[in-house]
């Protein structure tokens, strides 16, 4: 029995496909190992959103190779569809997979053990195929990720992905509706829709598409019996509306924790980045939600140092980011792309001026989340319950609300920890902090 080892490099859209991957192998009859095991197979779900995303690939293919030389070093995903010459070349990789062919990874390693050639990797911006790889059973999970679409139209300046992932191509709702049902079944409790662009979901499907749009899709996932939460990953601002956000308050099972994707607070950055909003647009989408929901999370990404950034537009950048309040935000230093508009502009920013206002926004960051938990303190939520953990001096279920605020419930006796078991969603008094970062809650009993 061959033995084969897994890393995954990434978003949430990558961590889905590993585990497809992983499960069709072991349908094929692999043994599946840890990575840091000895095994026959390594396979790396590489990524190549930034150039430090670039470079984690190869280091992760080198320390396969190291780990046992006789070993087949498989390369999968976006680095390799971004740079299959430089994958081939390098003597640490001896298979490369790019992105649409991950779901033939049993015949594509089977023909290169009998030293067959089979097209690995394709011309993804020519290809309208969904590849549809269901997972049927998770792993170690107690939330289930669901990929319900791929690939981008946006073309924003500093961006690699629709170069690497393709043109929009959607799901079919009855393909995710039977995965639902299958891991409901199981007992997930909560799905995590997730997709390159999010928001585009059925836009690929024509006049059908208004049928199959992501507000129809998580309709029908909301009449799924065992399912009780359906949580939203990465939205474009603009599919925030007043009908859209009324029509999704209405289903229950929506936690109200919404990623919107800004990237910059500045009107003449956003403009610069091609991205299809103004800020005063960006605010009001905000202020919908809040309007709908009762204290939302919203998180999001911003990109500092983009080319021709001044100080003063950073400056804009973070009072804006100070007005908006958010619970969460993703800090990334603008990584140059090859290929991409933005990696021809002129003026730009140095590492070192990128790494301080980088350190800035990660300072009001910490700020603002800290001032949305304590928002929480004396309320009772509902939290999922993930896994045991020691957390400072206290061990007990650690676990997310819908809000996805960190919570850890202790734990002082045996029996205690035996009542409950991970994935159980359980009522919880928040009374304090553990962490800056993680909450104290104590179980309502009925």
């Amino acid at each position: 029995m061959k033995r084969a080892a897994f890393h995954n490099l990434g978003c949430k859209v990558n961590a889905y496909e590993t585990e497809a991957m992983q499960q069709r192998l072991k349908e094929a009859g692999y043994q599946i190992v840890g990575f840091e095991e000895e095994a026959d197979v390594y396979i790396i779900n590489t990524c190549t959103v930034t150039n430090i995303a670039d470079r984690k690939s190869r280091q992760m293919l080198h320390r396969a190779k190291k780990r046992n030389p006789q070993a087949v070093v498989v390369a999968a995903g976006c680095y390799v569809q971004a740079s299959k010459d430089a994958c081939e070349a390098d003597d640490a990789v001896d298979l490369v997979i790019g992105n649409n062919r991950k779901h033939e990874i049993v015949s594509i390693l089977e023909a290169f053990w009998q030293r067959q050639v089979l097209e690995d990797v394709i011309d993804i911006n020519c290809t309208k195929e969904y590849e549809d790889m269901p997972i049927v059973r998770l792993e170690n999970h107690t939330r289930a990720i669901v990929k319900v679409q791929d690939g981008c139209n946006q073309f924003c300046t500093y961006c690699i992905i629709p170069y690497v992932r393709g043109r929009v191509r959607s799901r079919t709702l009855e393909s995710v509706w039977k995965e639902a049902v299958v891991l409901a079944e199981q007992g997930y409790k909560e799905i995590v829709l997730t997709g390159i662009h999010l928001s585009s979901y059925g836009v690929d499907f024509g006049e059908e598409g208004k049928k199959a749009e992501l507000l129809s899709l998580i309709k029908e996932l909301h009449r799924i019996s065992g399912i009780e939460r359906i949580r939203l990953g990465s939205l474009e601002p603009r599919i925030i509306t007043e009908e859209w956000v009324s029509e999704l308050c209405r289903l229950p099972k929506v936690c109200p924790h919404f990623h919107l994707s800004l990237q910059s607070g500045c009107d003449s950055v956003l403009q610069r980045m091609n991205r299809h909003y103004g800020t005063q647009e960006y605010l009001e989408k905000c202020e919908i939600l809040r309007k709908f929901y009762d204290n939302p999370a919203i998180t999001t990404d911003i990109i500092v140092g983009f080319p021709g950034e001044t100080k003063e537009e950073f400056l804009v950048t973070k009072k804006y980011l100070e007005q908006v309040y958010f619970f969460e935000m993703h800090i990334f230093k603008y990584s140059k792309r090859s290929g991409t508009k933005a990696a021809a502009l002129p003026n730009q920013i140095e590492e070192s001026v990128k790494a301080e206002r980088s350190n800035e926004l990660l300072e009001l960051e910490k700020k603002m989340s800290a001032a949305y938990r304590e928002q929480w303190i004396g309320k009772t939520v509902t939290v999922l319950l993930e896994e045991l953990a020691a957390v400072g001096q206290v061990y007990g279920w650690v676990g997310y609300t819908r809000e996805y605020v960190k919570v850890i419930l202790p734990v002082f006796f045996k029996k205690e920890e035996e009542k409950i078991q991970a994935g159980q969603i359980v009522k919880v008094k928040l009374v304090g902090y553990v962490t800056e970062e993680i909450l104290l809650g104590e179980i309502v009993v009925s």
